[in-house]
């Protein structure tokens, strides 16, 4: 990993610790041999109260590159998640992650996370990446709210809300 990289999320790593939303999870992963891949990220994004997203605690994959900060990570949820700015992949399309849109290299892993936390109940429109989740969306608020409780009771299992 770069030297630069690394420095980077190290001091994500150690911000994460001291300041972090309630119920958010963010850390580097734990490799066979006990080494720490700071290039990947495990996650969890805890759906808000009082939303069709409350009680699940969603995971997610930060991947990180060389080139980071340079480049933005990429961010992925579990292959089938069901939102219509998250591709069929899992992979989140949000604008704060494309570098031609809205990546900065001062965008933290924080403002990823929340970023994302709100995505999930703010759809964006403008900008959809699964066409199923963008058509019921639209056309059927009722089933689109169903759809996400269902979901939501999926990932509210206790294996999602630890890592």
């Amino acid at each position: 990993m770069s030297g630069v990289a690394q420095q980077r999320l190290q001091q994500e790593r150690k911000a994460w610790r001291k300041d972090h939303p309630f119920g958010f999870v963010a850390k580097p992963r734990t490799l066979p041999d006990g080494s720490v891949d700071m290039l990947h990220w495990d996650c969890r994004i805890p759906g808000k109260t009082n939303t069709i997203w409350e009680g699940g605690v969603y995971p997610l994959e930060l991947r990180f590159t060389n080139d980071y900060p340079s480049s933005p990570p990429t961010a992925k949820f579990p292959k089938g998640f069901f939102h219509p700015n998250i591709y069929e992949s899992g992979t989140v399309c949000l604008s704060i992650l494309n570098p031609e849109k809205g990546w900065r290299p001062s965008v933290t892993v924080k403002q990823i996370l929340m970023g994302i936390s709100d995505l999930l109940n703010d759809p964006n429109n403008d900008d959809p990446a699964q066409q199923l989740g963008y058509d019921v969306f639209r056309k059927d608020k009722a089933k689109y709210a169903r759809l996400v409780k269902q979901q939501a009771r999926k990932y509210s299992d206790e294996k999602y809300s630890t890592i």
